[in-house]
């Protein structure tokens, strides 16, 4: 609906229906605090009754100093008002125990942070391994928003159709060699803002590991697996316009230079709930299809 005055910037406003819905008071705003898989062996992340699950695809091993990719965006169908349902880039450093520095943007279906099932534009950040530091979107300080026309937090339309059109957003995220922040672009030269440097330990340098792909949050609340959708809540299997993709993934180098993936590495904590296959070809170049209906004949 066009932009904000120059010099200002949208921030969604926070209201006390939103504070009400939130778990806990003092977690508003930030993801439930979780053990972290220290590998890539497959092990879920667990903590309480949250069972966080992913279907993506990474890379590791060197130096990374932003990552790109476009998006498929859909609607999850999420169960549970305090689960989530999240396809996300993440820029990741330090190790999964505490110290864990980690960037993230995408889009998101969470009821208990918007009150409602659209998928919706998001960032998030920590530098504690999800523990004190970091937030969604604007709700703390630390992403400085410097575009006047995007709004973060903000549903995105139109959305993929089953059989039907498919819709993707770009996103990549980059590190600015001179004053070394991270900054975050959407669709084709939009800045949105930047992380600064000064938040990071780990990340203050370069990622040590890129990630692309879908991540739900299983509450068990019914004492099952939850029946919460990754991406289209089909399989990788259908294919286009079927199943949810990422498309051109690509990683940045120190001289701001976009490379292919080189040794990707796929994992699927339930691959029976969801799963993730890839692909290349000349137009998509590196590309994976994930996702899932979670509960199902084959998983529990």
């Amino acid at each position: 609906g066009g932009s904000c005055p120059e010099g200002t910037v949208p921030i969604r406003r926070t209201t006390e229906k939103d504070v009400l819905r939130a778990n806990k008071l003092r977690r508003f705003g930030k993801k439930p605090i979780r053990h972290l898989r220290r590998d890539s062996s497959g092990n879920g992340h667990e903590v309480c009754n949250y069972h966080y699950q992913h279907a993506v695809v990474f890379v590791n091993g060197e130096q990374y100093y932003g990552a790109k990719a476009k998006l498929n965006v859909w609607a999850p169908k999420v169960t549970d008002p305090y689960e989530f349902s999240l396809s996300q880039i993440w820029v990741i450093s330090g190790s999964f125990e505490n110290d864990l520095n980690t960037i993230e943007a995408g889009w998101q279906v969470s009821p208990e942070l918007y009150g409602d099932s659209y998928p919706r534009f998001f960032t998030y950040w920590t530098t504690d391994a999800y523990q004190a530091t970091g937030c969604y979107n604007l709700l703390c300080s630390g992403f400085v928003q410097t575009n006047n026309k995007i709004a973060i937090g903000a549903a995105i339309s139109p959305r993929s159709s089953y059989r039907g059109r498919q819709f993707d957003i770009g996103l990549m995220v980059w590190k600015d060699p001179k004053h070394g922040h991270w900054w975050l672009e959407f669709g084709s030269g939009l800045l949105v803002g930047y992380w600064p440097a000064f938040l990071f330990s780990h990340l203050r340098s370069h990622a040590s590991m890129v990630q692309f792909g879908g991540e739900i949050v299983n509450s068990r609340s019914t004492g099952a697996h939850t029946y919460t959708q990754m991406g289209s809540g089909h399989f990788a299997g259908e294919g286009f316009g079927k199943s949810s993709y990422f498309r051109n993934l690509q990683t940045v180098d120190w001289d701001n230079n976009l490379l292919p993936l080189n040794s990707m590495h796929l994992q699927a904590d339930h691959p029976n709930c969801y799963d993730v296959r890839q692909g290349r070809n000349t137009v998509w170049g590196t590309y994976f299809y994930y996702g899932g209906p979670g509960r199902n004949i084959r998983c529990p």
